[in-house]
């Protein structure tokens, strides 16, 4: 296990457009860290550059401590897991596990090889396919021994490079219950790229999220969530992302397309001399009021359901507004950056599944205005965010990480001393 620091990290083409600029980046020893953001931000050639497949154009990386820019990938001892397996098909599953032992000639002997696979096979629950071959295994089990061979190394890291996108959605989310098992049960370093960030939430101790290869927010995925630093890790955290609506500053009133907001306070003075600013709310914050549900200091309003979509345990209801031309032009812009589709503009709410709202139906809503965040529409700043707050989570969630890790630490000694 290793930490591994990235120090003012460039990688610039022949062009001379940078692609990573100048990100910098700790991760503790036995962390697990996710690099997300849209096509194109980067990630797999900061993952590139940390494995060694590509040169730093300027800039640190550090292992424990020392500085292995110019050291070639097979001497970093760092394991990496492909998109596409990267699976011999000639060799049976066994083999292909056992490669990389197969590959040190001389440092592992039979018995040792047998081990390992046996260990890194029991783990994975693959034992009963090791004869087979990957033509005949299903992308889960491709992707299991693609790990597989990854764990048998005892490398100082994993990194793993999109692994799951390639498997459809049921797969994908066992498979991500299984790397994370793995992770834990090792207490290995790891960093994985992903632009689905599902995965990012549900995976990463922290996550990095990067926007045309300068890095925007490092923190917790609770912390990313609750406290964005900007418009856009507000927009790309979150499934539905957050709605952004137009609000006008009118003394200390937000006037947003469908109800005035009273605020108070810090706030206040931050918009004070405004005209516009932007006003984020995330989907599930709306209440149907028509349910009698308790929303304490509760704005309400009322708006024309264009459609919604039951799925069993909640409902999405979409309300179409007229962006301001003010900050259309940002919205459109920020549209791009998180690959939509220019789609028009229009609130997505997320209601309970008792809610009888139905397209055409005046609904009547509320939220909290609270929990909405408010953004400066020139630099994108997020103006509500707490430091206090966010720092709090950042140490809940490191507390929480040591826990972990701690906890299967013990488990594997446990384990390790039942077998002896």
């Amino acid at each position: 296990m290793s930490s591994i620091e990235l120090k003012n990290i460039v990688k610039k083409y022949g062009d001379g457009f940078p692609a990573v600029n100048d990100v910098s980046l700790d991760i503790a020893d036995g962390e697990f860290i996710i690099l997300v953001g849209p096509s194109g931000c980067g990630k797999s050639t900061l993952l590139r550059m940390v494995v060694g497949l590509e040169d730093i154009t300027s800039g640190d990386l550090l292992i424990d401590g020392k500085r292995v820019n110019d050291l070639a990938p097979r001497d970093r001892n760092l394991s990496m897991v492909f998109q596409n397996y990267a699976l011999y098909p000639h060799l049976t599953v066994f083999e292909n596990i056992a490669f990389p032992l197969r590959l040190a000639k001389g440092q592992h002997s039979d018995d040792e090889i047998r081990a390992k696979v046996q260990q890194a096979s029991s783990m994975l629950e693959l034992d009963e396919h090791l004869e087979r071959k990957p033509a005949n295994l299903s992308g889960g089990q491709r992707q299991r021994v693609a790990m597989g061979r990854a764990i048998v190394r005892d490398a100082d890291a994993f990194l793993f490079d999109e692994p799951l996108s390639n498997l459809d959605a049921k797969l994908r989310g066992q498979m991500r219950t299984e790397i994370a098992r793995m992770q834990r049960r090792l207490g290995v370093t790891t960093i994985y790229v992903t632009h689905d960030q599902t995965e990012a939430m549900t995976l990463g101790d922290r996550v990095a999220v990067l926007k045309k290869g300068v890095l925007q927010q490092v923190a917790s995925p609770r912390e990313l969530y609750e406290q964005p630093v900007n418009l856009f890790v507000a927009g790309f955290i979150g499934s539905p992302p957050m709605n952004f609506l137009p609000a006008e500053v009118k003394g200390s009133t937000l006037s947003l397309p469908f109800v005035d907001v009273e605020v108070t306070g810090e706030l206040a003075q931050k918009v004070a001399g405004k005209d516009l600013v932007i006003a984020g709310i995330r989907p599930e914050y709306f209440k149907d009021a028509g349910l009698g549900d308790n929303v304490p200091g509760g704005v309400s309003f009322s708006a024309v359901v264009d459609q919604t979509e039951w799925l069993g345990n909640e409902q999405y209801a979409y309300i179409p507004f007229e962006a301001h031309e003010a900050v259309k032009g940002k919205l459109e812009e920020l549209d791009r950056e998180l690959d939509g589709e220019g789609m028009r503009t229009q609130l997505v709410v997320n209601l309970d599944a008792r809610s009888r709202i139905r397209e055409g139906d005046e609904a009547q809503l509320v939220f909290d205005p609270s929990l909405m965040h408010v953004f400066d529409p020139e630099t994108g700043e997020c103006l509500t965010r707490d430091d206090d707050k966010a720092a709090e989570i950042a140490r809940d969630s490191e507390d929480a990480r040591r826990a972990a890790l701690e906890r299967a630490r013990a488990r594997e000694a446990a384990a390790a001393e039942k077998a002896s």
